[in-house]
């Protein structure tokens, strides 16, 4: 990777993502990994006359946390967090694992506890983010670890995600504006319909959106980005769903969902790999419920890299979250997780929006 293509990655991520003004105070999180670009980033911040506050995470510090942590050290927030949260004006988080698997072992039990307990700051982020209060980006710095996670070498996996990114492009962010004004026709088109049904060989689900809005998911959040996404009326769900692709869950796989809805609620749940992880997910609060639904519009991304930021893009496809809504669709259910899992459209998939063919085989027809 050259210093050319991270400058322009954290001109984007600073100017685009996270639009920074001068005096603003801004918060990124990342591991050491990552530093080549936290470098470019910091300088663009400072030269955007913002502030910034840098957090580098060690290596196995969550794994040493959670092996160790007593109750009231899982119950503990940190007044630095509480103040980022409350008070910043933006937050970057820049993923650059070292293992992907070293969640795999945490105790679930744990796991829900610090769950629980971060909740009512979760809130507050989501309250915050959703008013334009704290404007926020994720990312992705390639590692290894999320190379070998892709099934590519490391270079391959670093093409992926620029290509991902729009990075090769000499101006990026006029790209990601060229993604707004495509997207914005396909959010003003499904914000007048009530009811949105997909279906393909192995699903056929459908909800209410009345009252709901869609989002223009166009890289300011996320970067990648690619999406659409509403939040369905929550009891209005109705109808079986198959999601093909595998999904992660605190660092366990799991592939081959499918899930059976009546009235909004998952009645059963079924995985071809990873059952006892969906079993522990559906035992969390509000996780039987929908957060989100969404569709990915993102055709620099066509496989699987087994990394949501990346898979829930990747155009022809659909995803639901089960879990936390998003405040600013009009979605209620509350929830300590929101997971999203993802289903291939390409081969026979059609969405219908209150009676009218929208989309089919991967692509919008509108």
């Amino acid at each position: 990777m050259t210093t050319t293509t991270l400058e322009r990655y954290a001109s984007l991520l600073v100017h685009y993502c996270l639009e920074l003004k001068p005096g603003d105070q801004v918060y990124v999180n990342t591991t050491l990994l990552a530093e080549p670009l936290v470098r470019e980033v910091y300088r663009e911040i400072i030269k955007a006359g913002a502030n910034a506050e840098i957090k580098f995470s060690m290596r196995g510090a969550n794994k040493i946390y959670f092996d160790h942590a007593n109750d009231a050290q899982l119950d503990y927030l940190s007044p630095i967090s509480d103040k980022v949260i409350r008070e910043f004006d933006a937050y970057l988080s820049i993923r650059a694992p070292y293992n992907l698997r070293e969640d795999s072992s945490i105790d679930p039990a744990k796991r829900k506890r610090r769950a629980l307990a971060s909740q009512p700051l979760n809130q507050v982020f989501s309250e915050r983010t959703a008013a334009g209060d704290l404007t926020r980006s994720l990312c992705q710095y390639p590692t290894d670890a999320s190379a070998q996670e892709a099934g590519m070498s490391l270079e391959e996996y670093t093409t992926f995600v620029f290509g991902a990114c729009y990075l090769h492009e000499k101006d990026p962010s006029a790209a990601w504006r060229k993604v707004r004004t495509q997207q914005q026709h396909y959010v003003d088109i499904l914000n007048t319909k009530e009811t949105i049904r997909y279906r393909n060989e192995r699903t056929d689900i459908s909800f209410s959106v009345a009252g709901r809005t869609w989002i223009n998911s166009d890289g300011r959040v996320n970067m990648p980005s690619g999406e659409v996404f509403s939040g369905p009326v929550e009891e209005s769900v109705n109808g079986v769903v198959h999601f093909d692709y595998p999904s992660i869950y605190m660092g366990r796989e799991v592939s081959g969902v499918t899930l059976h809805v009546e009235q909004g609620h998952i009645k059963s749940w079924t995985a071809e790999r990873g059952q006892d992880v969906l079993d522990e997910v559906m035992a969390i609060k509000g996780a039987r419920y929908f957060g989100e639904v969404a569709i990915g519009t993102n055709y620099q991304i066509q496989q699987p890299t087994k990394n949501i930021l990346f898979d829930e893009k990747i155009g022809g496809t659909i995803h639901m979250a089960v879990g936390q809504s998003y405040i600013q669709t009009g979605g209620r259910n509350e929830s300590p997780i929101h997971w999203d899992l993802i289903a291939d459209m390409t081969a026979s998939g059609e969405i219908w929006a209150d009676d009218e063919l929208i989309y089919e085989r991967g692509r919008f027809v509108i």
